[in-house]
């Protein structure tokens, strides 16, 4: 069977990361099995939908390398639905309903605090003439339902392995807003059987949902894809996502946070998954190692902080080439090759790199505390001449460490600081080049106390 795979956000808001986890799976699926990815973009929402979110939403997916074969919008196929709705009213599996949403909410009401499921309880299939007539006398405008057939409804989960639900246990979908506008339900199947949807992939809180479709499938005598449904993701506690980490947007990662698309790619990838999370410069062997089989039942925790991580560890793989032109972008068209190497070890963002770039050529307060001030200033002294290359660093401090005596910490440590006013950064072996004589001269000699 040739495989075609749907990806399918709905453009009121931002490509979050739980939606971006979908993507990044169902396309390596997609890609693996050399298959045809569709974006369909979910916007009956006619009043939330917007334009601006699909962009992002493209763009978004753009970022973390997910191409995709074929694109449509629900939006431009409200008469293929109209169709199918009405030979699902002839049909006799779509049924009119009038109860308000607070009638509605009172018998969910009373059937909990008598100990049973809050299902529709089909009343709308019993109406005569006359109470139809009286509701719309009223004014009231019906929704509709799909009517489920009571048997066994199957299938088996490429990640949860069999299911099995009753259909007499569930609560006839909403499938007809008031106003006459289709929902999600019967719009997604009506499209997976018209594009050929071979494999559907969604969080696990949508097993009860496909449960329904399957039988909408049914209906109209469509052939049902297999599933995937992926167990949610939790905070790094294992407790629900909160507000702001659930809401967190392949937008914020990208502008605010600064992250490389393949951190993104390489977290959401693995999580959740037998396989190491690992960073990954090419999405290729994520594509390769691709296999269902391999994903849990279990909550996988999303931690940002694991994000961080593996940027860095991508940004200290990635060559000069790769990055030069964001670079520039950055202000930093006068960083050249040797600057990147010095530094590459040190960045966890890319925008790191400014402030190295400005430590080196820039005004830097030397941290010489003032019982380090002597040894610095003979250190100046000891300076080789130039020019000045990668043996210039461990020539320079055996000449130091023999003259003071000093090693170790107590040799390295006031060196650092009075160079770079920090503890921490690059080599010194590659910086002193990059800072060349004068600088390191007068850093060493600047009389300030820390």
């Amino acid at each position: 069977m040739s495989v075609k795979v749907r990806f399918a956000p709905s453009p009121t808001g931002f490509l979050h990361v739980g939606n971006a986890r979908t993507a990044v799976i169902t396309w390596l699926f997609c890609r693996q099995q050399n298959g045809h990815f569709l974006l369909r973009i979910d916007d009956t929402d006619r009043e939330r939908s917007k334009e601006e979110y699909e962009l992002a939403i493209e763009d978004g997916l753009a970022w973390l390398g997910l191409d995709w074969d074929e694109k449509t919008n629900q939006k431009d196929r409200m008469d293929r639905y109209e169709e199918v709705i009405e030979q699902l009213k002839a049909d006799g599996r779509l049924y009119a309903c009038y109860e308000t949403p607070e009638e509605l909410g009172l018998k969910r009401k009373t059937q909990l605090s008598r100990g049973l499921p809050p299902t529709y309880d089909r009343a709308g299939l019993s109406l005569t003439e006359e109470q139809i007539a009286k509701y719309e006398a009223e004014g009231r405008k019906p929704h509709w339902r799909f009517k489920l057939n009571h048997a066994p409804i199957e299938w088996t989960d490429l990640i949860r392995g069999p299911v099995q639900f009753k259909g007499e246990d569930m609560s006839d979908p909403v499938v007809l807003r008031e106003d006459g506008s289709p929902l999600y339900h019967l719009c997604s199947v009506i499209d997976d059987v018209d594009f050929g949807i071979s494999h559907v992939v969604r969080g696990e809180d949508h097993v009860s949902n496909t449960a329904t479709h399957v039988q909408m499938f049914e209906a109209i005598q469509g052939k049902a894809p297999e599933f995937a449904h992926l167990s949610l993701i939790s905070d790094a506690e294992g407790g629900k996502l909160s507000k702001r980490l659930g809401s967190l947007s392949v937008k914020d990662i990208q502008e605010q946070d600064g992250l490389e698309p393949m951190s993104v790619v390489s977290l959401m990838s693995r999580l959740g998954t037998s396989d190491p999370i690992e960073s990954f410069t090419d999405i290729k062997p994520l594509i390769d190692s691709f296999d269902f089989s391999k994903f849990s039942r279990s909550t996988p925790k999303f931690d940002p902080d694991e994000l961080i991580r593996l940027n860095s560890k991508i940004l200290h793989e990635t060559d000069f080439g790769s990055v030069q032109v964001r670079l520039a972008n950055m202000g930093l068209q006068d960083m050249d090759e040797t600057f990147w190497q010095a530094v590459r070890p040190n960045l966890e963002k890319l925008e790191d790199a400014k402030e190295w770039w400005n430590m080196v050529n820039g005004n830097v307060t030397p941290a010489i505390a003032e019982e380090d001030a002597d040894f610095a200033a003979q250190a100046s002294e000891l300076l080789p001449p130039a020019p000045w290359n990668e043996n210039t660093w461990s020539e320079w401090i055996g000449k130091t460490k023999e003259a003071t005596g000093r090693k170790g910490k107590t040799l390295f440590m006031p060196i650092r600081k009075a160079l770079t006013g920090m503890e921490h950064g690059p080599e010194l072996a590659d910086l002193l080049p990059l800072l060349g004589p004068e600088k390191t001269k007068e850093r060493l000699n600047t009389k300030k106390a820390a």
